[in-house]
Parts: structure tokens; sequence; C-alpha cells
């Protein structure tokens, strides 16, 4: 049903991609939208291209951008971009970061796209057809004991709310195998769908960060909610994602923690 829709973002999704190559290796501009968010010329440019390719081939969709903003379409659906998710990182040349794209649909998310230029790892999901990396069928882990977890987070631009989240990382790190913190929330809840990790949770993250992964992920079996276990809300700045068997034992622990 989406799969024209579905083909075009992946497109989209690698030429993004060779944008981020590019700059790399050309050198990196880079600006800074608060004290520790920072923006590239290679963002920039990037989502140039993404709206470009995807305003072409369905003009009457709207746009979530992360640097662009939102545009209202004449229909009920839109994309939702981030041209670079894991900026800190690829200005760092540290090699954690991904482009992601997702169609949402009448408040939906129908198609999702995560790609990671470094590894030429592609994830892909349409709803209700599953999800794939790079054409390979994904499956989440099995891993049924929150202490044999390993598990991914974030940590908040606002430093404000740092004391609270450092407080919830503390008790993760203290009930798991191990809590990891790379830098790119798209390809952490990807690798919860790829069953290189068994869960991730945040809090501060924006709906481009997590629209296309939270399609990927439970088309890959994993279920998605807010830190308390409600539905998920793609703009409701926080999100626990895991394989399923160990949701209500991490919704335990953010339920409880201070916003």
């Amino acid at each position: 049903m989406f799969v024209g829709e579905l083909e075009t973002a992946v497109a989209a999704a690698r030429a993004a991609g060779e944008v981020l190559h590019r700059y790399l290796s050309q050198g990196i501009t880079v600006r800074y939208k608060g004290p520790v968010d920072l923006v590239t010329q290679a963002d920039v440019e990037a989502e140039r291209v993404i709206t470009g390719m995807l305003r072409e081939a369905y003009p009457t969709y709207g746009f979530l951008a992360e640097e662009g903003g939102r545009s209202e379409g004449e229909s009920d659906a839109r994309w939702i971009i981030d041209p670079l998710d894991g900026t800190t990182n690829y200005a760092h040349g540290f090699p954690a970061f991904a482009v992601s794209i997702a169609l949402q649909r009448a408040g939906e998310v129908v198609a999702g796209v995560v790609y990671d230029p470094v590894r030429d790892e592609l994830f892909a999901a349409q709803r209700g057809q599953g999800a794939t990396l790079n054409g390979q069928p994904l499956r989440v882990s099995e891993t049924q004991e929150l202490g044999r977890a390993l598990l991914a987070t974030g940590f908040p631009y606002d430093l404000g709310k740092l004391p609270a989240a450092l407080e919830l990382f503390g008790q993760f790190v203290a009930a798991t195998q191990g809590v990891r913190r790379a830098g790119s929330a798209a390809l952490d809840v990807c690798y919860v769908a790829a069953g290189r990790l068994d869960g991730y949770y945040e809090r501060g993250i924006w709906a481009w960060d997590i629209a296309a992964g939270s399609l990927i992920l439970t088309e890959a079996g994993g279920t998605v909610s807010d830190f308390r276990g409600g539905p998920l809300d793609i703009e409701g700045r926080e999100m626990v994602a895991t394989n399923g068997p160990l949701h209500p034992q991490v919704v335990e622990i953010t339920g409880g923690a201070s916003a």
C-alpha cells in the first residue's frame, strides 16, 4: 500500500547519507542552537536534499523536520524528518549517526526508514508488513529478565533536567547488565528492533528522533510506550522501547521518574 512512498523515502535517506559522507571528508562547519545543541551545514544540506525529493514525488504532503520546522500539506499525510540524528557525534567524527524519515498518515506512522551511512545499514518498515535491515527480516531479542538486559538511553540538552536523568540512569545501571549512551535515538530504537539491545528509554526527544524507529521496532515485534506504560505520543518528548517481555519491568522504573 505504501511501497512507492517507502521506496522514495529509502532513496531520499540514501541521498542524504551521501551528503553526510561528503561533508565528513570536506570538513564540517558547526553552529550552536543552544549551549550544547548544535547544527552543521551537513544537517541543512541533507534536509534540503530529502525534502526536495519527497516534495517532488508527493507535492501535497506536509513536513515536520528538525531544521525546517512544520509545513502543512493539502492531504492528511506528512513526512517526519531528521536529516542527521546524532549531530554531536557527527561533528566529532564519532561514527554513530543516522538519517531518519517517517511517513505519518491521519496521525499514524505508516512507513519508516533509518539509514546509517557509516555501516551502510538501512532499517525500514511498513505498517503491517514487518521490518527489515538491508532487506532481511528483523526480530527483537527474547530476553526475559531485566538483570540480563542491555539498554540504551540519552541525556537531555536542558541541563536543568540532567540530575533527574542521571538518577534514572543510575537505577538502570544497577538493575541491568548495562546501559549504553551512544548518542543517536533513531539508531538506539532500531538496535532494539534488531535484537542488539533489549530496550531503550529517554526523555527530551523529539518526534523526528523516534517516529521512524518506533514503527520499525513494533513491526519487529517490540513494544513502545510513554514512561508510564501508556500509548506512545511521538510528540510527547519521552519514550520507552523494549523487546516486549521486558516492558513492564522497564516502565516500573521509568514510571516513578521525576519529569
